[in-house]
Formats: C-alpha cells, structure tokens, sequence
C-alpha cells in the first residue's frame, strides 16, 4: 500500500462524532508532524463553540456539532444517507437558527484560516521560497538576500544586481473588484485574533499570561460573532477608495522605508556598501478605485476629482504625523551653514499661526536648526490639508501657492537640505535614520498617496469621437475603415485648431466621456497615471484616447494603455503595436516607452483556462520581440485577479513563469479584492509582498527562465484550440447551458452581498458573454465545480494524446523544465484539490430541471476525465500527493464547507419558489413578524434566550422574501467564500 493510499485508508476511518480536539489530533497524525496548525485550530474552535454553547440556544449547538460530524462522515465515506441526514438537520432549522447556523460555520472557517496563515508563517521561516501550497497566501514569500545570494552564484557581479535594482520599478496597482466579502470590521478583530495567536508562539509565557491571552482571544470572537456579517447598503466608490486608502494607514506607509532598510542590509551582505539611493522608488503604488468607470455608471467625472482630492488629504495627514515625529528626532544643534542660514531666514520672515500644535507650539530658539526648517515644513504641511478640505467641501480654497506644497520637489528640498547637513556635521548616522525613511516616504508616495489610473471601454470612446465627426459634418467615425480613422486621427492630433465647442450636442454616455477628460485636465498631474481602454482591439482605439485627451486640454497627456482581454484581441496584440508604433508621429510622443495589458479574466471566460494561459504567454512574447524591433521599451501591465480562473496564484511563481524579456526591470499588476488584505492586511504581510515583487522581478531579469523547446510550443498550439472548442461548445453554444449556470449556482443571487459598487454585468441582459468575470468565478466556486479552470482540459490533452501516445512523455518532460506549463499544471491541480462534483451534483439535483441532469452528468464526466489526465502528467496517483501541508489545510476544512453548501441549497431553493418560501415563513411566524425559536422541550419557548437569537431576523426586515432566506443565503456565500479562501 503507498503512503497515500494508507493515509486515505485513516482518512476513512475517521469518528465523525470525536470531539474537536480528537478529529484534529486524528488529522494530524495523517498528514504531518507539525501541529502547530491542529493546536491553533483546536484553541479557536473550543473557544468558539463554548462562546456558542453559553450565548445561544443549546439546540444550535448541538445541530452545529451533529452536523459537523455527518459532514466529516460523508467526505470520509461517500455515503449518500450521510448527506440525505446532513439535509434534514439543516432543512429543520426555523429562520433564526437558520441565520446562525450559517454565521457559525462562517465563523469557524473564517478563524481556521487564521490558523493556517499562523501555521504558514512558521513554515515560511523554514522554506522562503513561495509554492502552490501557499495559494491565495501573502506569506509565499522571495527572499531579497537570498535573491542576491542565487544571482551572485549565477556569475552576476554585486554592482551588476545594484545597477539592475536601481532600475527596476514595481508598480501595485489597487483595484475596487467586489471580492473582498468580508467587511473591514470583522477584518480588524481577525487581525487582532490573528496578532494574540502569533503572541502565543513567540515566546514562553507565565501561565498567568497565557491565560489572559486566551481571555483576550475569547473577547475578540465574541465580539466578531456580534457584528453583523452583512453589508447592508452597496458601497459606494468613494467608500471603497476609503476602504483601499486605511492599508496605507496600517501598514504600507511604515512597512515601504522598513522593507528598503532591508534591501540595504541585503545589499552590504554582497559587498555593496551604498545604500539604495532615497530618490529611487522601486516599488510604487497606484489605483483604480474612483478612475474605473468601465461598466460602472456610478464612478463619474465628479467621483474621480472627490477621490483625488482625498488621497491626497489623506497623505498631508500622514505626512503632518511624520513630521510631529520627525521634530523630536532632529534636536541637533551643529548644523552646516547652508542649514543655518535658511534657518535664520525662516525665523526672520516667520508668520504668527493659529494653529493649534500639540508640541513645538512655540518659536523654535535658534540653536536648533533643524527644528527650525522641519517647523516650517510643519505649517506649511497643514495650509495644504486645510486647502484640499477646502476643495472638498466648496470647490475652492482660500489658499495661495506660496502657502502650501503643490509637489513634491517642494516637500523634499528642505528634508533633502537637513541629510546634506546632517552629513556635512559628521552626523551621517542620524541622517539614516527617521529622516532617510522620510524621504523615501516622500519619494514614493509624493503629494498623491497613489497615482490614480482612468479605465472606460473602448467602444465609448469611438462614441464620442463618432459625436465629433458627425458635428464637424464629416459622417459617422464608427461606419469608416480602419484606415480611414487612423489617417484622420493622426492628422487631427497634429492639428491646432479646436475639434468641438460647447455647442457640440452630446448622448449622456458621450457628455460623462467628455466630462472625465475635462475633470483630469484639471485635476494635479502627479496625482495621474494611465488611462486604460478595456476592450481594446485597434490602432483606432489608442489613438482615440490621445485625440481626446488634445481636444480636452489634458497636458501633459496621459499614458494611454489598451487593455487586451479576449482570446482573439490577446492573439492580435501584436500586430496592432505593430501597426501603433509604425506610425511616426505616435511613436514620438510616447519617447520611447509603451505600456500594454493583458486581461486574464476575460480571456479566461472567453476560451478555459488552459487557452487563455497560452494565449497570454504567447502575446507577452510576441509583445516584446515586435517592441524591440521599434526601439521601444515595453512595461506589460497584469491583469491578475485572486483566484486561478483569473490568473491568480503565488506571486512569485507567476513572475518567474513570465516569458524571457517580458518584464525586464518593469512591472505592473493588480492587487485586487482580497487579495488587497491578504498583502497589506498586517505588517509582516506588507513586508513580504514588497520583497516578493521586488525580488521576485529582479530574479527574473537578470536569470530569465527557459524558452521553451521547439516541440513544446508545438504541443501548446495543438492543445489551445482544441481546448477552446470543447469550451466554447458548452458555454456559448449549447443550447441550454446558460439555463443550466444559473439554476445550479447563485449567480443571480450575486449582487445581494454587496461587496462592490459595480453591477455584475457591462450590460444588462445577455448570457455568459455580458457578466463579468468576477461572478462566473464566483458562481461556480461556490458550488466547489470550478467549472472555468478546468473545462477544455479533457479535450486538449486526450486529443494529443490521441494522435501520438509519445505525446505523455512531451508532457511530463514540460512540467519537469518549464515553470510556465508546471505552475499551469500545479494550480489546477490545486484546484481540483479544492473541487467536489458530489456537491455540484446536490445542486444539481435540487435546483435544475430534471432535463438538464443528463448533460451535467457529462460536464462531472469531463471533470473527472481531466483530473485523471492531470494526474497522468504529474505522475501523482491521487490530488496533492506529496503535498501535506495543503492537504492538512484542505482535509481539515472541508467538513466545515459541506454544511453550508447543503444549506446554500435549501435556502435557494426556497428563495426560487415562492409557495416554499411562504410555507416556511407561515411555520417559523408567531404572528408577531418575529420567528418562533423552539426551546429543548420542541415546544416555542419565551425565555429571553430565545429572543435574543429572534433578533437576528430583524436585521433585515426589508427584505422581499421569507424571514431569514436572504441573510441566510449571503452568509452561506461569505462562509463558502472563506473556506475555499477566494470570492472571485
């Protein structure tokens, strides 16, 4: 018997009615000899269920933990009766129970991954490279020294890898995509969970200490089980700018100066004693939270300038802290004279202030230079914030230029002036302390906070061109040639008479269009970034952008970056840059730099993963070769979201699995959703990412990864298309599938979580081909079918296979040496690792018509098909074989998913038929609006336990169902959500 098959035999031996503590005891002596993941698990559980036991109905409990053990028994044992009793527990259950039943096992899975990520943690500090293992974690990490270390082995000198470094530019770019379901009150009691457990394992405590730890650890899940788990109202674009904007508070602003502090320490390891200079900002950050207005009518011209005006507010207000900080520090008294004297004329020309300081209230004497000019700095710091209030509130500010910085350069010459002194005085040490951090802080984040990009999609562009030329009497833009709107566009752009006046009749569509352009060339520059066109597929469409941009008086102008995102416009991309960069005047203005994206969502959508992977490996390559032809240096922008169904996984394998040249120094990509605070959520966190970018960037330029053999690319080509016929065959052209999506999933039920201001559509009505790729990922995670990622599998590799069976060793051959086709392999692995057909099929089984049962037989037939090919290439007898610690992870969360999927089904099927949900809410009602909680007896009881747990319902009395249906339902998505540790 293998090792594997001996473990699943002890799987299958499991007492579903253990305790905690003995179920995961079991479970670990299973998988792994590290318990620290089963000793963390086991301490939250028993505090929580206690918590439960001693707050709720003893009835809860108890269904809880009844249905806790069936869930193991069934995943153990495959028994169907299993399941038909897990159904009946859950189907007994009257609206308020419902409710918390739901919150319970959300709960639990929500603090089972605190654990894992303090279990990850500790195993970080053992492995520091990132792994499958550790999808979807920010603690996969790339160590910068030990980056430093493999290039030096590698024949690169350390000046080599410093001169590469102080080229390199990683930008973040934060995004307001609705996955993140988990609202930011309960994310700071988990943090605060989180922080008490990795107290416990940094050091031995008392036993008194360790025992207020745990009373501490009890507070914060009280507490987390008493906050409503649901948004209650859509956020709104400002609200998640602000949402976005607090890790900068919490951890980015601290955590950037203390990450390059480290990169100079990993520096002086390989002999380089300078340090990385301050004006170099290898990591920056920008936004799309307020600027992405693509299928978004609530992000408007007027909402762009709001959140532009607020970052930088927001960072005034950090930098107003910094400088309380900074005074303190500098209470030196040699100074140069260069110092000295801007420190007289400051004193000289010193203004009376009304502000209310809380220290340094008073003159600076001046034998304390330093204060003196950091003084200044100081007020005029707080003229700035008072002048972007004022912005906000009328729209004008009473302040003069001379009052206020208006840039950056502003704000650093003075700080710039203190270190020069500092160094002059022979007090170098002290200049590389507070004050280095500060101007790093300064050099990245400016007077913005973040640079803000534009997104719109390129058919409203054309819109508003078409508008122009049919107003100038020149016909429609959108009836001419390509040609023909390439040669006008281009002439028109040299042209320096006005395109349109105000009399210009305008759509609304047209008039937001032209709004926005105008509100940027008003808005500050530094505060800007790109202007992205999704959907992008012609010269057309970039040059549209720029003519606007003109006509609009936005100078400088924005960069402007299409966005390619379909199968077809992927393959394209290279010939329209081609064509974009062949033209003489657009390559002049762009002086040599050119930025294009590629989406892996919607190219996921459009053709299975396995295609869309090929087709953005392919257009990244053929990107840069056509780029270097022109001359032109190349920054590739990722779209990347979460999950694997939209180009998500460890960042450090994602970046190394690029093609060779296809980052080069320079790198954009998303950070989006959940992904947000699983990176920025805690300061080790944000310190790990900074280091994985960074290292993970430089590692791939200066040691590109293979290219791939001749018979490799071969296979790939033959693979894609047959991979996306099988998919495009079922999701776009069967007859009924999109009937069958949203009978088997809750993707009409999406929009309740309110988890983003977006709808889910670009436009309304439509099937697949107009939802967004958020909830097509969500839908079928939800349902643990994970149809995108693995659809199309199955076709492309028995195809191969069939034509040639040496095709297997060609394959085992790329997984073996090429990380692009192994991490491809690892992460749908992983996937199916997370998958169960068992539970598509209850789905199935209660929501779609009995007509439909045959053809989602066959789509389980497909799944299982492509695991088994999966495994074939791997060479694995079984998912994750060889991978304990997800297969820890994994083992011991599935008993806590399967309730709430059983759960999710009953409460739609109720919410989907109306007599069922008026039944429902007629035996759960006693006549006062209120649900009947059942006492132990099984009679309704009138204890004031009982209507403390009735209140529940009341939360959303708004609702147009059953009492309880629509909370129950959203709390079963949110606790799906956490346990298959992705939304969308």
């Amino acid at each position: 018997m293998s090792p594997t098959d001996e473990m699943m035999s002890k799987v299958h031996e499991l007492d579903p009615h253990l305790s905690v503590h003995d179920a995961l005891n079991q479970v670990n002596v299973i998988v792994g000899e590290d318990d620290i993941l089963v000793e963390d698990e086991e301490l939250l559980l028993d505090c929580f269920l206690d918590m439960l036991k001693e707050l709720e109905e003893n009835e809860l409990a108890e269904a809880v933990q009844t249905c806790l053990g069936l869930s193991s028994q069934y995943n153990s044992t495959n028994d169907p009766e299993d399941l038909k009793k897990l159904e009946e527990v859950v189907d007994s259950l009257d609206p308020a129970e419902s409710i918390l039943f739901a919150s319970a096992f959300s709960h639990m899975l929500t603090l089972g991954n605190i654990a894992e990520e303090i279990q990850m943690a500790h195993r970080a500090r053992k492995s520091k490279v990132g792994s499958i293992e550790e999808e979807g974690s920010a603690l996969t990490e790339s160590n910068i020294s030990e980056t430093f270390q493999k290039l030096i082995k590698l024949g690169k000198t350390p000046e080599q890898i410093f001169d590469e470094l102080k080229k390199q530019r990683v930008d973040l770019v934060l995004t307001a995509h609705p996955t993140q379901s988990i609202r930011r009150s309960l994310l700071q009691k988990h943090a605060r969970i989180r922080a008490l457990l990795s107290q416990r394992h940094a050091q031995k405590y008392t036993k008194e200490r360790q025992q207020e730890l745990e009373e501490a650890l009890k507070r914060e899940i009280q507490a987390a089980w008493r906050t409503d788990e649901i948004r209650r109202t859509q956020p709104t674009p400002q609200d998640e700018m602000r949402a976005g904007m607090s890790y900068f508070y919490e951890t980015i602003w601290k955590g950037l100066p203390e990450f390059l502090r480290r990169v100079d320490t990993a520096l002086r390891s390989i002999g380089i004693e300078e340090r990385l200079p301050y004006n170099i900002p290898i990591i920056q950050f920008s936004s799309w939270m307020g600027g992405d207005r693509d299928g978004n009518p609530r992000v408007t011209a007027s909402v762009t300038r709001d959140v532009v005006l607020l970052s930088r507010l927001m960072v005034v207000n950090l930098y107003i802290a910094q400088i309380e900080e900074l005074l303190f520090a500098m209470s030196m008294w040699r100074g140069s004279d260069e110092l000295k004297e801007r420190a007289q004329a400051v004193q000289a020309g010193a203004k009376k202030h009304s502000n209310h300081y809380i220290e340094f209230w008073k003159q600076v004497p001046g034998n304390e230079p330093y204060r003196v000019v950091l003084c200044e700095v100081r007020d005029r710091l707080w003229n700035t914030r008072d002048h972007y209030q004022q912005l906000m509130v009328s729209g004008h500010s009473t302040f003069s230029t001379e009052d206020i910085y208006t840039s950056a350069s502003q704000l650093m010459e003075p700080l710039e002036l203190c270190y020069r002194s500092l160094h002059a005085s022979l007090d170098g040490a002290i200049a590389e302390g507070q004050l280095l951090d500060f101007l790093r802080q300064v050099a990245c984040f400016g007077l913005s906070l973040v640079k803000l990009d534009i997104r719109q999609e390129s058919d409203r562009h054309t819109d508003a061109v078409d508008a122009i030329t049919q107003h100038l009497g020149l016909g429609s833009f959108k009836e001419w040639t390509e040609e023909k709107k390439v040669e006008w566009l281009v002439m028109e752009l040299q042209s320096k008479r006005p395109l349109f006046g105000p009399d210009m009749p305008m759509s609304d569509e047209v008039r937001e269009v032209i709004s926005t352009l105008n509100v940027l060339a008003e808005l500050p520059e530094d505060s800007l970034s790109a202007y992205i066109i999704s959907m992008a597929t012609s010269v057309s469409h970039v040059l549209e952008v720029q003519l606007l941009q003109k006509a609009c008086g936005v100078t400088p102008a924005r960069r402007v970056v299409p966005l390619f995102e379909r199968l077809d416009d992927l393959n394209n991309a290279p010939v329209v840059l081609d064509s974009l960069l062949s033209i003489p005047y657009y390559k002049q203005i762009i002086n040599g730099r050119q930025e294009v994206m590629i989406g892996y969502s919607d190219s996921g959508k459009d053709a299975g993963r396995l295609a869309a992977a090929w087709a953005l490996y392919k257009a990244q390559a053929n990107l840069v070769e056509v780029a270097g032809k022109h001359g032109v240096h190349l920054t590739i922008f990722h779209g990347r979201g979460g999950t694997v169904g939209r180009g998500g996984g460890p960042t450090h394998l994602a970046i190394l699995s690029q093609p060779p040249g296809s980052v080069d120094g320079s790198l954009r990509v998303t950070v989006q959703g959940e992904v947000i605070e699983q990176s920025f959520g805690e300061e080790h966190l944000c310190f790990r990412t900074l280091q994985r970018f960074t290292a993970a960037t430089l590692e791939h330029g200066m040691h590109p990864p293979v290219t791939p053999k001749p018979e490799w690319v071969k296979l790939m080509d033959e693979m894609s298309p047959l991979s996306t016929e099988e998919y495009r065959s079922i999701v776009f052209k069967h007859p009924r599938f999109v009937e069958y999506f949203r009978a088997v999933t809750p993707e009409t039920e999406f929009s309740r979580m309110n988890i983003g201001s977006r709808p889910s559509k670009r436009k309304p009505g439509g099937g697949v081909e107009t939802l967004r790729a958020i909830p097509w990922i969500f839908a079928w995670t939800q349902t643990r079918f994970h149809l995108p990622v693995w659809l199309g599998l199955s076709a492309a590799f028995r195809g191969i296979l069939e034509r040639d069976a040496k095709n297997l060793d060609i394959l085992r051959d790329m997984y073996e040496n090429w990380p692009f086709f192994r991490v491809t392999i690892d992460l749908v692995e992983m996937v199916f690792a997370k998958g169960d057909p068992r539970v598509a099929a209850l789905y199935e089984k209660e929501l779609a018509d009995p007509a439909l049962h045959e053809f989602g037989a066959d789509l389980r037939r497909k799944y299982e098909e492509a695991r088994e090919q999966i495994l074939k290439i791997t060479g694995r007898s079984v998912v994750l074989e060889g991978n304990a610690p997800l297969r820890q992870r994994l083992l011991i969360r599935e008993p806590y998913i399967t309730p709430l999927n059983v759960q999710q089904v009953l409460t739609l099927k109720r919410m989907r038929s109306g007599a069922h949900a008026s039944a429902f809410a007629a035996a759960a009602s006693n006549g006062s609006g209120l649900p009947v909680v059942r006492t132990s007896s099984g009679s309704s009881g009138g204890s004031m336990k009982h209507n403390k747990s009735s209140e529940v319902v009341t939360l959303n009395l708004a609702s147009e169902y059953a009492p309880g249906l629509e909370d129950t339902l959203i709390i079963t998505m949110k606790g799906i959500a956490a346990g298959m540790q992705n939304t969308g």
